[in-house]
């Protein structure tokens, strides 16, 4: 009961093929539900494209194409080799880029280690590996998920891997233009539009290193669903801002003055996700996900994704014209290209100036100018240049650009086969797209030259993504805006890699908080345009749904 597609030739290994599966899916899964899913199992439903380009993803091991990495696939070393196509130079800058990501920066100046020195004033970690831990996600302290609704809040510090999203939220409806940034986060006066919960030591002489604020976490149960006769307990994270330097010692009240404190104030608590596989995202052509996208539902099929338009950065640096380009990165798809996510990183998550971003993350605000006045000497321009130079910058780009996609595992397995057909009848492939086919990658500028990354073009690649957004209901919502992501709406997350995340990182969560410890947690907090597919979910009988996880975990 699989179904077929194909494309004309002229889209050949595009991903309009893919949209085809969108809409057969539809067709068949009421009448596939009620008939019993097992009947659908083995019935030889991979699909195929015009000749030469294969994504019969029901079977496909190589999810990355030529950048699959087949030797690490069971191991914690399953996210951070390099993929297997590079040679010469650009293994030789891929490895550049793998230091270069592990370094833990110190505050400024450093006389002794002045290369580790620029970090802050105010951040929330200190390395790029300690928010993408063995280049997948992140994690919270040890039993915070499992102690939920039982244990006391946690301070966020080192390690934590998490941070905080903030903006000012208006009321009226935002119109897309240069003026706004094409509908920008607006930054929380006095702070910016992300909290940064840690300072070096006297970023705040009231508090030493406390950032803008201190954030404290704790989970509570916020609903229980029943599986096979096994409850499965819904987390989700409490947040409390306490201690902001504009209002020291306050925290969330009727009498709270400060601004971060106020009622027009959005937050949205982030963890890092992985980031292997984003060059070949980043080669997909524009018109293919475009070609996904149907922000009107008019096929009827209750999936309305449609792209995200954002600023883009690098124009800006060029010399060029505001304007605004496909969002990809990013769990709103808030940033276009892998040097963007990369370089608003280094500023927004430690503090390091580079070319793309030159002011301090918290420039501008009373807490940068008093800590300037006693701190002269730390002032973002390592040596009259930026904290990190051109050339590092590019060399991380490049890393994170050419990690290898990990190969998937028993795809042969029937009851894998199985799973697969159950994913694709219960309606998952309606935004995990699986197949994708790279074009031209745009390189990664910089004042001095291009770099291009040539590895990661002409695959046939297996993402499990559409990279539009989609409203997923009031349980995940932030109420937060994001360019023309609503505060409902997210970008359809990869699965690709997905049954390493726990090889790779014991205690990594899901979903864009961490909120889900299994995978069963995560599809049951899908809601808005995933509902029906959710709730299909739990229709399952017990075998077939042990097989849909056999297959998300073969991923």
């Amino acid at each position: 009961m699989g179904v077929s597609f194909r494309t004309d030739p002229a889209v050949r290994g595009s991903a309009v093929g893919a949209r085809t599966v969108r809409r057969g899916s539809r067709r068949i899964a009421g009448a596939a539900l009620l008939a019993g899913l097992a009947a659908c199992a083995g019935s030889g439903g991979d699909n195929a494209v015009a000749p030469g380009v294969d994504i019969a993803w029901k079977t496909a091991v190589a999810s990355g194409g030529d950048t699959t990495n087949f030797d690490g696939s069971q191991s914690s070393t399953g996210f951070d080799t390099p993929a297997p196509n590079l040679t010469g130079d650009a293994l030789a800058m891929h490895r550049l880029g793998d230091g270069e990501f592990g370094r833990q920066f110190i505050r400024a100046p450093s006389t002794q280690f002045p290369a580790f020195d620029g970090l802050g004033p105010a951040f929330n970690n200190s390395s790029c590996i300690a928010c993408h831990v063995r280049d997948g996600r992140a994690n919270y302290p040890v039993g915070v998920l499992a102690a939920a609704g039982q244990a006391a809040p946690i301070r966020l510090d080192a390690g934590a891997g998490a941070f905080l999203r903030i903006s000012v939220q208006s009321d009226t409806e935002c119109v897309p233009e240069a003026a706004n940034d094409f509908c920008a986060p607006v930054p929380v006066p006095g702070f910016s539009a992300q909290l940064f919960h840690r300072g070096v030591l006297d970023l705040r002489p009231d508090a030493a290193f406390s950032g803008q604020a201190d954030v404290w976490l704790s989970f509570e149960i916020a609903d229980t669903v029943e599986l096979d006769g096994v409850s499965v307990p819904l987390r989700r994270p409490v947040v409390e801002i306490r201690n902001p330097y504009d209002a020291p010692g306050q925290s969330p009240g009727q009498n709270a003055t400060s601004r971060l404190l106020a009622a027009d104030v959005r937050t949205s608590l982030r963890i890092g996700p992985p980031v292997f596989g984003s060059g070949l995202l980043e080669a997909i052509p524009e018109a293919d996900i475009l070609a996904l996208a149907d922000p009107d539902d008019a096929d009827g099929d209750g999936i309305s994704g449609r792209p995200n338009r954002v600023l883009d950065p690098v124009a800006i640096a060029r010399g060029e014209p505001a304007r605004a380009v496909l969002g990809r990165f990013g769990w709103k798809a808030g940033t276009p290209s892998v040097q963007v996510q990369g370089t608003g990183a280094y500023r927004n998550d430690m503090g390091i100036t580079s070319y793309l971003f030159p002011q301090e993350s918290i420039a501008g605000t009373a807490l940068y100018d008093d800590y300037r006045t006693r701190n002269p000497a730390d002032d973002g321009q390592a040596g009259g240049g930026h904290e990190v130079s051109e050339d590092v910058v590019k060399a991380v780009m490049f890393y994170t650009a050419t990690l290898a996609v990990p190969a998937r595992r028993h795809a042969d397995a029937p009851e894998v086969r199985a799973g697969a057909d159950a994913f694709e009848v219960i309606g998952c492939t309606a935004c995990h797209v699986p197949a994708f086919r790279t074009g031209p990658h745009p390189g990664i500028w910089g004042p001095g030259g291009e770099v291009a990354v040539p590895e990661v073009e002409a695959q046939t690649i297996f993402p499990y993504t559409d990279l539009l957004l989609h409203d997923m209901g009031d349980g995940l919502a932030d109420g937060r805006t994001e360019f023309l992501a609503s505060g409902r709406e997210w970008r359809t997350r990869p699965l690709w890699g997905l049954g390493l995340t726990h090889t790779v990182n014991p205690l990594a969560g899901f979903l864009h908080d961490g909120r889900a410890a299994t995978l069963e947690e995560a599809i049951l907090w899908h809601g808005g345009e995933a509902q029906a597919a959710r709730d299909r979910f739990v229709s399952l009988d017990e075998a077939t749904r042990a097989a849909l996880m056999a297959f998300l975990r073969s991923l």
